[in-house]
């Protein structure tokens, strides 16, 4: 059963961060969470972005997911108008430098606005926590992410115990 209004809202500074920022949208589908996606520009259409932000919490939104790449301010701005919590996704784009400039522009906020930044383009992790915050409210959710949490530790044991097997030898425990 899907929680029916957007819970979290996915925002990016351009089109070209969709093929990132995707990976936020497949997982909290996966956790049946729902969510919008737009695109709300730091620096184009700054006043969309304080739009957006100002009204996030009274249209229901309780987490936001932001991804940026070179300059990166799009998380950071929009955490300095919300009290909402804000995960930002350092993107490499096109004109970054090797991700780092996107990394530090997200993770170096000053103190009284926070920022969760996951690694550099790792959107999924974004939905993740997303997920784990909105858990803290909704049992289904909660439940959804253990199960999630035991099916990636069966894989690793399945891959374990197949490593073993394959090379004979390994680390019994």
């Amino acid at each position: 059963m899907a929680l029916h209004k957007p819970l979290v809202g996915i925002v990016m500074g351009s089109d070209s961060d969709l093929t990132v920022m995707q990976a936020a949208a497949d997982i909290l589908k996966q956790f049946n969470i729902e969510f919008e996606l737009t695109i709300v520009s730091a620096h184009r259409t700054p006043l969309r972005m304080v739009e957006y932000a100002g009204k996030a919490k009274e249209r229901g939104l309780q987490v936001i997911i932001a991804g940026a790449g070179g300059a990166a301010h799009l998380p950071g701005m929009i955490a300095s108008i919300t009290t909402l919590p804000v995960i930002g996704v350092p993107v490499k784009s096109s004109n970054s430098i090797d991700g780092w400039d996107s990394v530090l522009s997200i993770l170096q906020m000053p103190n009284g606005v926070p920022v969760a930044t996951v690694a550099l383009n790792a959107a999924k992790n974004a939905g993740i926590l997303a997920a784990q915050i909105i858990g803290t409210h909704h049992e289904e959710v909660a439940k959804n992410l253990a199960a999630y949490k035991q099916t990636m530790q069966h894989e690793v044991l399945n891959k374990a115990d197949k490593l073993k097997k394959d090379w004979n030898n390994g680390f019994d425990i």
